[in-house]
């Protein structure tokens, strides 16, 4: 039987970056650098909290949360996982999260690569097999926590009181269907402050990446010297499960003329003409995040070098 893209035509593949973790954890801000730096027209990003099943006003009267498998599509979600992978459009759902609503769902066509982030994405095995990284954001309860109250009292119209109580409802389900997925992650982001250096949550968190050899990371070795130490090192630990994985740690404090030498030397891996995007590292109009400047880096060094296998 003829396919609809026509006998003997390959299906395209497109490189697909995901990005899981917890409400609040900074999946939107560590994505919007990544579209930003290559551009709309060559990265397309991709919610998949857009499908939710209920609405807002609908999900008051139910026993879960949108945390929960069954207040997802999950199915659907996978099928359009596929067909992003293999370069193919989608009609994907739209949730408003300032209003609550579901909208009318929009037409997508992948681009050169594909970001997918939410809450769900790596909850399943057919899911997970879409990807060619996994990244799950891992921030200390209490940073999330207060990055979600200051996030949904400033953009999405509650209370301090109703978004603690959320927190509350939620943590089961954080428990049961969130952390979880941390396990199938190639790389795992933790934003903290390191407290004998007085930083706080107020000023720029320092971060800690484990890379695990479930992929190929690029070469770090040479980057991470004596000269670079007060930007970044790298050390062996234990991860959760007791098996070694090489940790970066990315210092908040080291200075831009340094962190900006790291990133040149990272950029340099990646086979192209291109400057560092000065987009990188943005959280917010006039305020930068140098480790997440180098962590977006090594995001891009993945989903460009995905393209050459």
């Amino acid at each position: 039987m003829q396919r609809a893209r026509g006998i003997g035509k390959a299906p395209r593949h497109v490189p697909v970056l995901a990005i899981a973790g917890d409400s609040a954890a900074g999946k939107t801000t560590l994505t919007s650098g990544l579209t930003e730096a290559l551009g709309p027209d060559r990265l397309t990003s991709v919610c998949v909290d857009d499908y939710h099943r209920y609405d807002r006003a609908e999900r008051a009267g139910l026993e879960f949360t949108p945390l929960h498998p069954k207040c997802n599509y999950i199915d659907i979600m996978e099928q359009h996982l596929q067909l992003l992978a293999l370069g193919e459009p989608i009609l994907k759902p739209v949730y408003d999260h300032a209003t609550g609503m579901l909208l009318r769902p929009v037409h997508v066509r992948p681009s050169e690569f594909v970001v997918v982030e939410g809450l769900l994405p790596l909850s399943t095995k057919l899911a997970r097999a879409c990807f060619d990284v996994t990244v799950y954001l891992d921030p200390p309860e209490e940073i999330r926590r207060a990055w979600k109250v200051a996030r949904d009292t400033k953009k999405r119209g509650y209370t301090v009181d109703q978004v603690h109580a959320d927190l509350l409802k939620r943590e089961p389900e954080s428990a049961a269907f969130i952390r979880p997925q941390r396990a199938y992650a190639d790389i795992v982001v933790q934003f903290a402050p390191i407290a004998e250096r007085g930083e706080s949550l107020a000023g720029p968190l320092s971060a800690t990446v484990l890379l695990r050899p479930t992929i190929a990371h690029p070469d770090l070795s040479d980057i991470v010297d004596t000269d670079n130490r007060q930007a970044m090192h790298l050390k062996m630990l234990r991860d959760e499960d007791g098996k070694p994985v090489d940790a970066l740690h990315i210092h908040a404090y080291a200075p831009r003329e340094l962190t900006r030498k790291v990133e040149e030397a990272i950029w340099s891996r990646i086979d192209t003409d291109d400057p560092v995007p000065e987009c990188l590292g943005r959280i917010e109009p006039g305020k930068r995040s140098e480790p997440l400047a180098i962590i977006q880096l090594i995001l891009l060094y993945h989903l460009l070098m995905a393209t050459q296998h």
